[in-house]
């Protein structure tokens, strides 16, 4: 098995950019232009590794290859992005890594590319590259395809030998679970688990009791072999339950307006360990729209602008008016989901004034109802 964060840190220490691997601060899968730059670069990385993994590393300066780390992701809508988007796709993997020396929210993103053996290409227009389009690398730059372009063998041995390198191994487990219960203070009761005598999970949780049930907060849970996050969460509430096979995390979320919230769920997952050395996660979407009268949200998303418009003006504002700002992640994300179709643009605006709070409860909320719209749009986009 290999320890990737082992892998990342023979990539970055031993490889510049090349023609099995890159490395991006960000990624960008909000925007066309950011799909389009992500998909070339999976393209080119699997047309030039026929018969190898290849890697993209997120969460990297490019000029000084320091680990900056990005914010946890757990949308799986990239597979499906690379599917409908290209011809002969290869099979995307992406997970987020832990390092210790970064702060707890933040994780290195890694993309692992698995190839078909087989000629990727566009499979139809996108941003400024056109159906049929395809690309390699040359060098650490992803360039369209020559015309007689073979795939060939290139890397193969290479990376088989780093992949080996990155052998996770007892010691490397042990200093995984000591940097996790460390990183954690005892007010989120860190813990360990081991799953089919192989499996070692690490997971943390601050306690909450709510109407006299058990539920848990700022829920972390690591695969230390692998040195992978599984799942992470700031804010919202999960209950956890563990059996001999499964770990199950039913992740909830509060919403309301004028702090009269309420609890809806919103995803079930379930890690689950097989006899065969594998493991598996499946996601089962619980969120329900919940509806609001109307006029009422009609005020609400009024009076949300009213204050926008003063800060983008940098007006002072009243102490209402600042109550009214914190609750922007929340109010804007109800309008959203209520068919107030600017609701979401007006919430990404605000997002560099929530930032700027001393508070960054509110900002977390923010990227918590982006995180919770994404998954929204998703569903809709599968039934559809």
């Amino acid at each position: 098995m290999i320890n990737k964060r082992l892998l990342i840190r023979n990539l970055l220490n031993h490889n510049d950019e090349n023609s099995f691997y890159d490395n991006k601060l960000k990624i960008d899968l909000d925007s066309k232009e950011g799909k389009a730059k992500f998909l070339k670069h999976i393209c080119a990385l699997s047309n030039s590794n026929p018969e190898n993994n290849s890697y993209i590393v997120i969460g990297v300066e490019d000029e000084t290859n320091k680990i900056i780390g990005v914010d946890f992701f757990d949308d799986s809508r990239i597979q499906d992005l690379v599917n409908s988007c290209l011809v002969n796709p290869p099979i995307i993997k992406y997970e987020n890594i832990s390092f210790p020396r970064l702060q707890r929210h933040k994780v290195v993103g890694l993309v692992t590319i698995i190839p078909t053996n087989k000629l990727s290409s566009l499979k139809k227009n996108y941003w400024k590259y056109t159906k049929g389009m395809a690309f390699f690398r040359k060098g650490s730059a992803s360039t369209p395809t020559r015309d007689g372009f073979v795939l060939r063998n290139n890397n193969k041995e290479l990376v088989q030998k780093l992949e080996k390198n990155s052998s996770d191994n007892l010691e490397l487990t042990l200093n995984g679970v000591f940097d996790f219960i460390k990183q954690h203070p005892p007010k989120l009761n860190p813990n360990y688990l081991v799953f089919k005598e192989y499996f070692v999970l690490c997971w943390a949780g601050e306690k909450k009791y709510i109407d006299g049930e058990l539920y848990y907060t700022r829920v972390d849970i690591e695969l230390i072999k692998e040195q992978v996050r599984l799942f992470f969460s700031s804010l919202d509430i999960v209950t956890i339950e563990i059996n001999k096979e499964s770990f199950i995390i039913t992740e909830y979320v509060y919403l309301g307006i004028l702090k009269d919230l309420k609890k809806y769920p919103l995803e079930k997952t379930v890690i689950h360990f097989s006899d065969n050395g594998t493991y598996n996660i499946a996601t089962e979407f619980l969120f329900e729209t919940p509806r609001f009268d109307q006029k009422n949200l009609q005020t609400v998303y009024d009076e949300n602008n009213i204050v926008l418009e003063k800060i983008v003006q940098k007006k002072v504002l009243t102490h209402f008016e600042n109550e009214v700002f914190k609750d922007f992640p929340i109010t804007y994300l109800i309008c959203s989901l209520n068919g107030f179709h600017e609701a979401k643009d007006k919430l990404q605006s605000a997002s560099l004034y929530l930032k700027k709070l001393e508070d960054k409860k509110s900002y977390v909320q923010y990227k918590e109802a982006i995180r919770l719209l994404r998954k929204v749009k998703y569903q809709f986009q599968n039934k559809i």
